[in-house]
């Protein structure tokens, strides 16, 4: 009997323990979820956007930092008002 216990409840503690963590897809499905939502989408409308959504891949870093490096060259922005500008648009992008 304690031969079969100790596997059930590890498997149990185990399943518990995953259901706890969201993984990254989750994560991007309730922030699809919300946008759509907020959006007040419905139907074949908001099915459109959650695939689209979903398919979205996230900018990287070095995509960001190249795109607020033109941005600030486009502005021909120097010293405190780059770093404030650069600093800025890393944040948002």
């Amino acid at each position: 009997m304690k031969m079969i216990t100790v596997p059930l409840l590890l498997l149990g503690l185990s399943l518990s323990a995953s259901t706890f963590a969201a993984t990254p897809q989750q994560e991007k499905m309730k922030s699809c979820n919300a946008q759509a939502s907020g959006q007040s989408l419905k139907g074949d409308e908001r099915k459109a956007f959650m695939s689209q959504c979903l398919k979205a891949k996230p900018a990287t870093q070095q995509e960001k930092m190249k795109t607020c490096n033109a941005d600030a060259s486009a502005k021909t922005l120097k010293g405190d008002e780059r770093k404030a500008f650069m600093s800025d648009c890393l944040k948002k992008k």
